[in-house]
């Protein structure tokens, strides 16, 4: 047979080459990468909302959207002359040239890549220290109802409203919900952070027994709302993203009142773009609506009056000054115990299994949330650990830790290897 000699998309005055365009990324629902690219093509003026010059980490699944993706920060090498690129300073100290996507062509290009969602930072490309928008990402906990998912989300818009600032709501694609929020290129990351913490805590007040913003899983209820998301360096899917979902989920933005009603699967691959043909993009006003964080800031202040200093910063960056210690509570009240490393995640959850079964009578003892299940990024994919909190099995029942089985090194180089994206 003869290799596949793929097709051109034409957008934004330029032919864009689809390279093996029938290669199924959706195994589930049957959609090719050729579908993703004519889905993108149709709603290029709403997800060039979210990420037109913005610098945008590349997160490939050359594979489907089954497979795990890599991440790939830095701009290919070749690549066409109309595409940008910016350096960017990272907190590890290390730089990076990555792609700058202003247009449809640019956009289709990084798609051809196998880019499945959108991951742009949080500024432009001609201001890097200088972010122009705040993220609400509404995370839910195991168990955690979608009607708990919206009613918080609203709580959020309330909260942002009495600080001056506008919220555009969206579905994460996944189980959670999204607030951007476009804001005056006058704080540093630091501050924009400090302020989604103080509307966090906000929120929790308001809220205790639906929303949470404890950092450490094993304190976590209901729905956190995850302020690390607004470090330098993070990023968050943006708007009209496709997900990797088998039905192809859309993180789909919403209007306010829509977010109480609002079921997730309804917005896909194949019914987002008759969405935008008919009601356009609900966040396209959301470039004429930057506000200022002095309100919050200010909340943030009073909140450390009260006692409320920062709060713990991910694993991967710098202490902080006056950060708590970065210790788990676990650690220091409740044995947890690490029983899985994988390079996949079902990897991981079978080696759960394998020590349940080894210790049927702790595993009966466990609830829900005493098992912890966490993505942690690799050198340019993501990995799955797998923890127990023992604090519900008697001390004399509770098994000594073993080794992880799995027990996956993410740092251990592989061979390398191609695949034909």
């Amino acid at each position: 047979m003869g290799k596949d000699q793929g097709t051109a998309l034409e957008v934004a005055g330029r032919e864009v080459a689809i390279t093996n365009p029938d290669k199924v990324f959706f195994r589930e629902a049957g959609h090719t990468k050729l579908d993703l690219a004519r889905y993108y093509a149709a709603v290029a003026e709403g997800a060039l909302r979210g990420i037109a010059g913005r610098p945008i980490v590349l997160k490939r699944y050359v594979n489907g959207a089954d497979q795990e993706p890599f991440f790939q920060k830095r701009a290919p090498e070749q690549h066409p002359e109309w595409i940008e690129t910016v350096e960017l300073h990272f907190p590890s100290g290390r730089t990076a040239r990555e792609v700058v996507v202003r247009d449809a062509a640019q956009l289709l290009w990084i798609v051809n890549l196998g880019c499945i969602d959108l991951n742009p930072h949080p500024v432009r490309a001609d201001d890097l220290d200088h972010p122009d928008e705040l993220r609400v990402d509404l995370d839910p906990g195991p168990g955690v109802a979608w009607d708990e998912v919206r009613q918080v989300t609203l709580i959020v818009r309330d909260v942002l409203a009495e600080h001056g600032l506008i919220g555009w709501p969206k579905t994460s694609g996944s189980r959670g919900m999204h607030v951007n929020v476009r804001i005056e290129r006058r704080w540093s990351f630091d501050q924009v952070r400090r302020a989604t913490l103080a509307l966090a805590r906000e929120v929790e007040r308001r809220a205790p027994e639906r929303a949470t913003s404890k950092w450490w899983k094993e304190e976590r209820h209901g729905v956190f709302l995850d302020y690390n998301q607004n470090a330098k360096d993070r990023t968050v899917a943006s708007a009209w993203s496709v997900r990797p979902t088998p039905d192809a989920r859309v993180s789909m933005p919403l209007e306010w009142d829509e977010v109480a009603d609002c079921v997730p699967s309804a917005f896909t691959l194949a019914t987002a773009p008759a969405r935008f043909t008919e009601r356009g993009d609900a966040a396209a006003g959301i470039d004429a609506a930057a506000g200022s964080l002095d309100g919050l800031l200010a909340l943030s202040a009073a909140q450390e009056a009260a006692g409320l200093g920062d709060a713990p910063w991910p694993p991967n960056y710098r202490k902080q000054s006056g950060e708590p210690p970065r210790v788990a509570p676990s650690r220091q009240k409740h044995p947890l115990i690490t029983v899985a490393k994988g390079e996949r995640k079902e990897e991981a959850l079978a080696g759960l299994e394998r020590w349940k079964a080894r210790h049927p009578e702790a595993a009966s003892l466990l609830q829900a949330d005493d098992v912890l299940v966490d993505a942690m990024r690799g050198r340019s994919s993501t990995w799955t650990r797998i923890r127990i909190n023992l604090r519900h099995v008697p001390e004399a029942q509770r098994p000594p830790e073993e080794a992880p089985d799995p027990d996956y090194d993410p740092w251990r180089r592989a061979p390398k290897t191609r695949s034909s994206s």
